[in-house]
């Protein structure tokens, strides 16, 4: 029996070796290629790339500010009010943070452009793109696309805030406001901070928003520049890695910070006792205001940008726009018999999408496995590793992979092929089949393994007909969480697509570009539809097997 256990520790141990192995070609090596040999760290001395920077961080502070604006009143309505017993809200205002950035900008950019949708209903608003197409209306936008993240994290905060602290402070005399100032906003601070970091680092990393609407007013940031010296000829990698080895430092700093305030900001709320929530009652006025207030959200977070998505995807000729006899499906049925590079666009988003979730699901599934059943120091540096894409962001990665595998093209032919794509999105989706599965592996009992073996059953026998089907609904979920973010991956694809390969993103950003903008609609209607219909395909047949 002991030599048994012995010949399973040592064979966990080479998969587990090779596994680490493998990660660090995979990630590290490109991470480092940032770092190694650059030449070029003068480029931060440059004054545009200067400008760049206090760009980049005054945006992502104000998308912080106005993002919280948005999401503290929203969390404190759905968690301490009455209108908490609507818990659909939880769904409609996950929408905007499930909706491709740059799809949401061009839904936002054609209703508020000059002569855009917005003024032919309303004439009267004529001048408005003036206010729209500036640095307020970016925050807007972008803010738009990244408050449900906050709204969740806070409205959790303040669910696990007990009542009795509100109602002792209310037998002291304390008012609503300063019961507010005093017990709800503390508590809070910790959790805040931590999703303040999260979204300022999702806004330093984003690219589709800047690309479509910030290039138009003229406002480069970290992934504008990277992109661009990485693309545009003459193409530079060493300053574009300059710059991306900055925005990972900024990154790997927020992520530090999060870690010390998360240890720091910790208050003792749940207990052995569950404790009472209460929700208040509201009276008519303030219930009309919340009313109002969650329609507002509604409406510029999701029907703005959707309705100028799906208007413009039905419009037959553009220049007579909002008029009656100017709709019809037109644009869906030329994607699919007419438009042929949108039939190859689609295929190889569909290509890439289950070949990258597929190697994603069993590669971070044979990880899992071997790190839950190793007892070696060495699982928390393989673990490391696997989840440090899901710290940085993912135009640099991709840059690290870019510039790797084009140093080894002579050695292994990767780089300008379809191969390089699929093993980025691996690369930059791995940490979703990871999470995933972990969180099921820590739900099984290590009774059961251990009942197994007690009948003599082999570690294969064990994995096959205990670990597996306790894991397989997280396997499914990490699967297609990395269908979803493949099928619609932009950066990845504006970056090392190979010539005149075109995916769905990269067709729809084109399409844009070039005027032809109900095609491009028309496709990024069918992209939403499909990622949706399959993450509620996903969640029905995972609460049928709960």
């Amino acid at each position: 029996m002991k030599n048994a256990e012995t010949a399973g520790t040592i064979k966990n141990q080479i998969i587990l070796t090779i596994l680490t192995v493998a990660l660090a070609v995979l990630i590290l090596c490109p991470v480092a290629m940032l770092f190694i040999g650059n030449k070029s760290w003068s480029v931060l001395a440059e004054k545009e790339n200067f400008q760049m920077i206090l760009n980049s961080l005054y945006l992502g502070i104000s998308v912080v500010i106005v993002s919280t604006l948005i999401a503290f009143p929203l969390a404190f309505i759905f968690s301490k009010t009455t209108f908490a017993k609507y818990k659909f809200a939880d769904v409609v205002f996950m929408i905007p943070f499930m909706t491709p950035p740059y799809i949401a900008s061009m839904g936002w950019i054609l209703f508020m452009q000059k002569r855009g949708l917005l003024q032919q209903l309303l004439p009267f608003t004529k001048g408005w793109e003036n206010c729209f197409f500036s640095f307020k209306g970016l925050v807007l936008v972008m803010s738009l696309h990244v408050f449900p993240f906050m709204y969740t994290m806070l409205k959790n905060a303040m669910l696990n805030i007990p009542q009795s602290l509100d109602e002792a402070a209310s037998v002291f005399g304390a008012k609503f406001f300063r019961r507010l100032r005093k017990v709800n906003i503390p508590l809070l601070l910790g959790n805040y901070a931590i999703a303040a970091l999260l979204v300022l680092v999702k806004t330093l990393s984003e690219y589709g928003t800047p690309a479509t609407l910030g290039r138009r007013i003229g406002f480069d940031v970290f992934t504008i520049q990277i992109h661009r010296y990485a693309t545009v000829a003459p193409v530079n990698f060493d300053k574009a890695s300059a710059l991306s080895a900055v925005l990972t430092l900024i990154c790997i700093f927020m992520w530090a910070m999060q870690n010390l305030i998360t240890e720091k900001s910790r208050w003792n709320l749940v207990g052995t006792r569950t404790a009472r929530t209460g929700y208040k009652k509201l009276k008519f006025l303030p219930s009309l205001i919340c009313k109002i207030y969650i329609v507002v959200v509604i409406f510029f977070a999701i029907i703005i940008p959707y309705f100028s998505i799906i208007s413009t995807s039905l419009i037959k000729l553009q220049g007579f726009g909002l008029k009656a006899g100017n709709f019809s499906f037109m644009n869906y049925v030329m994607l699919f018999t007419e438009n042929q590079k949108a039939i190859k666009a689609l295929l190889n988003s569909l290509f890439l999408a289950v070949v990258s979730a597929t190697i994603c699901a069993v590669l971070g599934t044979l990880i899992c496995i071997t790190i839950f059943n190793s007892k070696s120091k060495l699982k928390k540096v393989t673990e490391g590793i696997s989840l440090l894409p899901e710290m940085l962001p993912g135009i640099v990665l991709v840059l690290g992979i870019m510039i790797f595998w084009n140093r080894l093209y002579k050695v292994v032919p990767l780089y300008n092929t379809m191969g390089i794509m699929v093993l980025a999105y691996v690369v930059l989706f791995l940490p979703y089949t990871i999470q995933y599965v972990n969180s099921s592996l820590s739900q099984i009992s290590g009774n059961l393994i251990s009942a197994g073996k007690v009948f003599g059953a082999s570690n294969s026998f064990l994995f096959r007909k205990i670990t597996l089907p306790l894991i397989m609904s997280g396997i499914a979920v990490g699967w297609m969480m990395t269908f979803i973010i493949s099928f619609r991956e932009l950066v990845t694809a504006s970056l090392i697509a190979p010539p005149n390969v075109l995916v769905v993103s990269t067709f729809i950003t084109r399409e844009f570009e070039q005027g032809s903008v109900s095609s491009g609609m028309a496709m990024a209607v069918i992209c939403v539809l499909f990622t949706t219909t399959a993450l509620l395909v996903l969640n029905y047949f995972t609460k049928r097997k709960k």
